[in-house]
């Protein structure tokens, strides 16, 4: 599979405008067969956790850019085992790696990205948001009564309150892209049908019980409204500087290769260069080498 063909490939699930975005246009099962099989897909992946290993090792030294990795997904979408292998290969030290979670009493008492700000990875890492500041615009929305915990003057809680966070979350985006931040946001995509084959797998075998849980099938009531949600959501925030990928997941190996390769390309983009050191430091480094030749053995 050539650089066009992988090309090719996030082309064909990469959002970055939302005009005429309609989220029932994108299978849930597509597995590009004309791009890639599984064979090839298996082979691809391996070498791209070298390549983003190597490419991390650029991203580190140079301290200026950040990479943003975020992830929404209905449960059971695979997100947790995604995440594991496409950074499977990566430096943990350079990886800053966040799940939220419902929000505590001091998060609740400020807006709704003051929580976001403080996980931002630094220049020079790549952060994961394992969910993120979109929960405000889906589940919040799905729930509109988790909204009276947020205590918002009630001249501020009315009809246009997701129109509204919707473009704050843009602007968020578009000031993060401007401050060198690349942002990559991925919508994993599972259908409805392999929800419910993977939540009979989580009862059915006592080694992944843990991960089932009754509140998974009362969201599951909820679908349509968590679809309606997440299409708006994606068409009021896709932009060439924050595009989502709206990642085919009924087949998990497709679902890590899409990914793997959206955040490959992404970071080749940067086109960054091995960092050369300073003259200083590289007078430091000839004293210290001819102190070690002078050691006796």
């Amino acid at each position: 599979m050539g650089r066009k063909d992988i090309r090719a490939l996030l082309d064909r699930y990469r959002i970055t405008s939302g005009k005429g975005f309609r989220l029932k246009d994108h299978d849930p099962a597509d597995t590009a067969e004309r791009l890639v099989d599984k064979d090839e897909a298996e082979a691809l992946l391996a070498d791209g956790v070298a390549r983003l290993s190597r490419l991390q090792e650029l991203l580190y030294p140079h301290a200026s850019w950040a990479v943003l990795c975020i992830f929404q997904a209905m449960d059971a979408a695979g997100k947790d085992s995604t995440i594991k292998h496409v950074m499977s290969g990566v430096n943990p030290q350079g990886v800053q790696v966040t799940s939220f979670k419902t929000p505590g009493p001091e998060e609740l008492a400020h807006d709704f990205l003051w929580r976001i700000v403080g996980k931002l990875p630094e220049r020079g890492y790549i952060g994961i948001f394992n969910r993120s500041h979109y929960e405000e615009v889906l589940v919040v929305r799905v729930h509109p009564e988790i909204l009276e915990k947020q205590r918002l003057p009630a001249a501020l809680n009315g009809k246009k309150i997701w129109k509204h966070r919707l473009e704050d979350i843009a602007a968020f985006e578009q000031h993060l892209a401007r401050q060198g931040t690349v942002v990559l946001k991925f919508f994993l995509n599972v259908s409805k049908a392999e929800q419910k084959r993977r939540f009979f797998e989580r009862l059915e075998d006592p080694g992944k019980n843990w991960k089932f849980s009754a509140s998974d099938i009362a969201e599951r009531q909820h679908w349509d409204a968590y679809m309606k949600a997440y299409e708006d959501a994606i068409t009021a925030t896709a932009a060439e500087h924050a595009p989502w990928y709206v990642v085919p997941a009924d087949n998990k190996w497709f679902t890590r290769l899409v990914v793997m390769e959206a955040i490959i390309a992404a970071i080749e983009a940067l086109d960054l260069k091995a960092k050369e050191m300073p003259a200083p430091d590289r007078i430091r480094l000839a004293e210290a080498r001819q102190l070690l030749e002078a050691e006796e053995s």
